[in-house]
């Protein structure tokens, strides 16, 4: 029996392909690659020694994803495939629910014509908009302020009402944080298409000269040092994460959610510092105006997933700049 891995080419998804076959799983992954390159499969069979089954094929489809069930025994799914921009889904909404809601709806049909009802989803932290209060717990209150992350919590709630209508159902909601960092072999990580719209990838993309300095937004924020804190936690932590919640969903039913991150908050200015030490690369920045919307804080309360996932975030901010910087360094055109 197989796990079909949706978006399996992506940063997240190819780096849990990693450590699914590092466990042992028969992998199958559907990919559109409007964000992805297929050559991060011939990385990962170099890592692991082993190669994927893969297909190009769009959610948006259903034929298509019946296609794939028909071909192989697929007895879990890990859903990682979705558009991720909030700044391209506030321009481009329709685009977004198209993509993110539309599609995942289409899975879900096929998976339950399938007798397939095991499902570890990829939500995100954006559930929760801008925080009452830090730590974040998983029954803090859910206020998506943007057009992804409305995505994100609309299929959440989809995800519940399938579940209420058929309990045979075991799915499991993960709402990451800050993903950062790459495998350690330095020949899968973080390559966006665009320029970066997170704040590694624009660090490691200054560091190599491909830009020429970072733009930190806003320095009077209500923190240590005036900057934005986030929770960040590495891509590999994040890729085990989905290991332990896909061993909970094959043994159990339900649904539920789960926080995944350190519980520990850094500002930009540390992650810069941090990144400057490891790699003994200056990174100019200059300071511009708050963006609409972003906290001052917000950090997770992974609690709950250490005690019922058994899993919790093992690598430190000096493995992730580390693990990002080789990854950089070594590629710094990305998968070109």
């Amino acid at each position: 029996m197989a796990i079909l891995v949706t978006g399996g080419a992506g940063y997240i998804g190819s780096h849990t392909c990693v450590e699914l076959l590092n466990n042992d799983y028969e992998v199958v992954v559907a990919d559109n690659f409007s964000n992805s390159k297929k050559i991060v499969f011939d990385k990962i069979a170099e890592i692991t020694g082993k190669e994927i089954n893969y297909y190009e094929i769009d959610l948006k489809e259903k034929s298509e994803i019946e296609e794939v069930f028909a071909k192989n025994e697929i007895d879990s799914v890990i859903h990682f495939a979705g558009l991720k921009s909030v700044g391209e889904s506030v321009t481009h909404p329709m685009k977004y629910y198209q993509n993110n809601v539309v599609g995942t709806l289409n899975l879900c049909e096929v998976m339950q014509a399938n007798n397939v009802r095991n499902l570890v989803f990829s939500s995100s932290a954006t559930v929760y908009g801008v925080p009452e209060s830090n730590p974040i717990t998983e029954e803090a209150r859910l206020d998506a302020i943007n057009p992804y992350g409305q995505t994100k919590l609309m299929i959440e709630e989809i995800l519940s009402d399938l579940y209420k209508s058929d309990q045979r159902w075991s799915i499991a909601l993960l709402r990451y944080f800050n993903p950062v960092g790459s495998h350690p072999s330095g020949l899968i990580g973080e390559d966006p298409s665009d320029a970066p719209n997170n704040l590694m990838p624009y660090i490691t993309q200054v560091a190599i000269g491909k830009l020429e300095k970072l733009k930190v937004f806003g320095d009077n924020y209500p923190t240590k040092d005036g900057t934005g804190v986030r929770d960040y936690i590495h891509v590999v932590d994040l890729a085990n994460g989905h290991l332990s919640a896909l061993k909970k969903v094959e043994g159990s039913r339900g649904i539920d959610a789960f926080n995944l991150g350190t519980g520990e908050g850094t500002s930009v200015l540390e992650m810069i510092e941090t990144f400057k030490e490891v790699s003994g690369v200056n990174i100019p920045y200059v300071i511009t105006e708050r963006r609409s919307g972003d906290a001052a804080i917000c950090y997770a309360d992974p609690s709950k997933a250490k005690k019922i996932l058994s899993w919790s975030a093992t690598l430190n901010l000096k493995n992730m700049c580390t693990d990002a910087w080789n990854w950089q360094k070594n590629n710094p055109l990305g998968y070109e």
